[in-house]
């Protein structure tokens, strides 16, 4: 069934129907009412392609994932998955994009294929130049993260400087006098990924303020370096004795490698950080931490992206997360002696 039978059946034109059913020019009440008469009788559903040609809009949003070679953490799987959920809830499609290492030209047809109303954006660099493509192509997108000076950009993140502060806080009121920083890749660390160099500062500037000894390591996402990780700590620096972390994939590794040297946490060693939820729960004895809020930030992006998309002119928006920290089992007083 067609737009040319429903005009048949309400005795109206093509464009008359087509004008109802977007909402482009305006129809009178009683016409509109016919019209979705014969649609009920019918049981039209109007093409996809069709519709979203008559309002002048895809009815899908792009989301750019990190390259399909790295496994996903956590968060990031949340990211998505809120994502994804959002926008159904709008009766929109999502269009997952790779970018970074080979995947350059996935991203430019992003970008200028006009295959999506607007772009969700995630993994953001300090100096992103994403972020600066979008911003030329005047295409709408908000980021999950930020740029070190977003300006007038739309944007959500968690504030991972002041939540690892308050993690070395806490551990400082525990007692704990050498504390390490257990951060993502040097990799990541050198592209000037924003989570990580927040994190850093922030660690480095609450040890100063409490009089800590501050140590800090490089760790890629996955357990086997996580164990590797934790086995270079003890051996470099002996009298550490507690970690913060905002490496999630890595804790499987810290875990086992806990497990082998015979500690006990929190009697022998504390650990705390930013990490996903239920790995926080999962982790043994279960994790304080301060739980990334992966579904709020997702649903957030997909709200100040479609205000952007509605109104083009709208003041930029964004929102800056500080979850509390969620006083779990894997932190106690420094062990004396």
């Amino acid at each position: 069934m067609n737009i040319g039978e429903i005009a048949r059946r309400a005795g109206v034109s093509r464009s008359t129907v087509s004008y109802a059913l977007s909402g482009k020019r305006p129809v009178s009440a009683a016409t509109v009412q016919r019209i979705n008469d014969v649609i009920s009788e019918l049981g039209y559903r109007p093409n996809a392609s069709a519709r979203a040609l008559a309002e002048g809009r895809t009815r899908t949003l792009g989301l750019v994932v990190p390259p399909a070679s790295r496994r996903l953490t956590d968060v990031q799987l949340g990211f998505v998955g809120s994502v994804v959920d959002a926008a159904a809830a709008h009766d929109l499609d999502v269009l997952l994009s790779p970018s970074g290492g080979d995947h350059d030209r996935s991203f430019e047809r992003i970008v200028t294929g006009r295959r999506v109303d607007g772009v969700i954006l995630m993994e953001i660099l300090l100096e992103d130049p994403r972020v600066e493509r979008l911003s030329q192509a005047s295409l709408p997108f908000v980021t999950i993260g930020h740029v070190e000076h977003p300006g007038a950009s739309w944007w959500v993140d968690v504030d991972y400087g002041a939540l690892i502060t308050r993690c070395v806080h806490h551990l400082a009121d525990l007692g704990h006098e050498e504390v390490v920083l257990i951060n993502r890749s040097a990799e990541l660390v050198a592209a000037g990924y924003g989570p990580a160099l927040r994190s850093a500062t922030g660690f480095l500037d609450a040890t100063e303020a409490r009089g800590l000894t501050a140590r800090t390591v490089c760790c890629a996402d996955d357990a086997a370096a996580g164990l590797a990780c934790f086995e270079q700590i003890r051996t470099q620096w002996p009298s550490v004795t507690a970690a913060v972390t905002i490496n999630e994939a890595a804790l499987p590794g810290v875990q086992r490698a806990l497990h082998r040297a015979g500690l006990e946490v929190p009697r022998d060693f504390s650990l705390t950080g930013v990490i996903a939820e239920r790995l926080a729960e999962d982790f043994h004895p279960p994790l304080t931490a301060a739980d990334v809020p992966a579904v709020e930030l997702g649903r957030l992006a997909v709200d100040l992206l479609l205000a952007q998309i509605a109104d083009a002119g709208a003041e930029p928006r964004n929102a800056l997360l500080e979850p509390p920290i969620s006083l779990r089992s894997s932190t106690g007083a420094r062990r004396q002696g």
